[in-house]
């Protein structure tokens, strides 16, 4: 096994889940004003950022030689509404939790974390789309 391309892909499912929770954690933020949905992201936001040793993936990182990042592409999310924006962040986030789930045993980590933090993000789901009209 390749270490270093196995850490390139945990640093980016690590950052791709950050980054999603982190879109839906602004718009419970600073639209809704909702602590306690925001408090949750935040705080699966932070499991994830302590779930690998940031320098090591950072060393891995490969965004340069990303095959699927043609140069000049622009991904424009074509959401409409806060509803569908959020939606497709919180999947974002799940799906990259479940491949952290994988990869993290081929890494000789425990897997279980990303379990649970992909079902408090499913709970959540449910929670967040009532909330956002």
């Amino acid at each position: 096994m390749d270490e270093k391309k196995l850490y390139r892909m945990i640093d980016v499912n690590v950052n791709r889940a950050r980054e999603g929770c982190r879109v839906v954690e602004d718009i419970l933020r600073f639209y809704y004003n909702d602590r306690a949905l925001s408090s949750a992201l935040k705080s699966i936001r932070h499991a994830l950022s302590k779930s690998f040793d940031a320098f090591l993936l950072v060393e891995h990182r490969g965004s340069g030689d990303d095959v699927g990042r043609p140069a000049g592409y622009d991904r424009k999310i074509k959401k409409t509404t806060l509803k569908g924006l959020a939606l497709a962040n919180l999947i974002r986030a799940q799906e990259s939790a479940r491949v952290l789930e994988e990869f993290a045993k081929l890494a000789g980590k425990r897997s279980s974390r990303f379990k649970e933090i992909r079902f408090k993000l499913y709970d959540l789901e449910k929670r967040i789309l009532r909330r956002i009209k």
